[in-house]
């Protein structure tokens, strides 16, 4: 099964040490094989994933609240 990467938004936040930094949220789509269709159909997985501008990836908790993984950088809306 094929994956990609569907960008969602894009916001600007605060990091804890009081730089800005950009957000991207993207949703997880895979490919479905269809019948008479070359390139197959694109579905949401469910899971959704968030990184910063350089790449470093941002885990978000179920009160919204932003860390930088491998980091004490929180980051706020």
């Amino acid at each position: 099964m094929d994956k990609k990467l569907h960008q969602l938004e894009t916001f600007s936040a605060r990091g804890s040490d009081g730089r800005s930094y950009t957000v991207r949220g993207y949703e997880h789509l895979a490919r479905l094989e269809t019948m008479g269709d070359p390139n197959g159909l694109w579905e949401p997985t469910g899971e959704a994933e968030y990184k910063l501008d350089d790449g470093r990836p941002v885990r978000v908790d179920r009160n919204g609240d932003m860390t930088v993984i491998g980091t004490d950088l929180t980051l706020r809306r």
